[in-house]
């Protein structure tokens, strides 16, 4: 677990190899997170993200980091909460999993995400701290890239929950 970190913080300001955007399945900009990155990234971050042809729940696509400290931004889509029944878990999963195996496959050392789907997306906070850092931690356990995920958090309130979850994920590894 000492390649997952918890901060509390502007994910746009960090100087990572990749940030994640909690992007929508269109990729084509919106609030939250998605408008932060685009507005601190500039205008070219969103003509790049229209020649993608949109991107599927639960995966991710990668483009340039432009103005951003960030040499690269991975468009992760997370579901929308619909109450559990709809492979929610599944999909907020992949969208992980699958940003990283972006990351591993460039070699980047370094990688920040936000609460993927906690915003206007609805997801229940407990839950989806939950699935991150287990998915984060497995992903982890098998490849060496990258070598360090931060999760960076919006507030007190989302931090809490990331660090429960992954202070749960440890004594469950490590019951001593």
């Amino acid at each position: 677990m000492d390649r997952i970190e918890i901060v509390e913080g502007d994910i746009t300001r960090l100087a990572v190899d990749a940030i994640v955007n909690a992007a929508n399945s269109r990729l084509a900009g919106g609030g939250g997170v998605d408008g932060a990155i685009q507005s601190a990234a500039g205008p070219e971050l969103l003509e790049e993200c229209q020649t993608l042809d949109g991107c599927p729940t639960g995966s991710a696509k990668i483009t340039a980091g432009y103005r951003l400290p960030a040499k690269y931004v991975i468009h992760a889509v997370g579901p929308v909460w619909q109450g559990g029944d709809h492979d929610e878990a599944e999909l907020l999963a992949s969208a992980y999993r699958t940003s990283l195996e972006l990351a591993a496959a460039l070699s980047l050392k370094t990688i920040a995400f936000p609460a993927i789907s906690c915003g206007v997306y609805r997801y229940p906070l407990d839950q989806a701290t939950r699935i991150a850092v287990t998915t984060i931690a497995r992903f982890l356990e098998e490849n060496e890239s990258p070598q360090q995920v931060f999760i960076v958090c919006f507030n007190t309130e989302t931090t809490l929950a990331f660090s429960q979850a992954l202070s749960a994920l440890s004594l469950e590894s490590n019951p001593y």
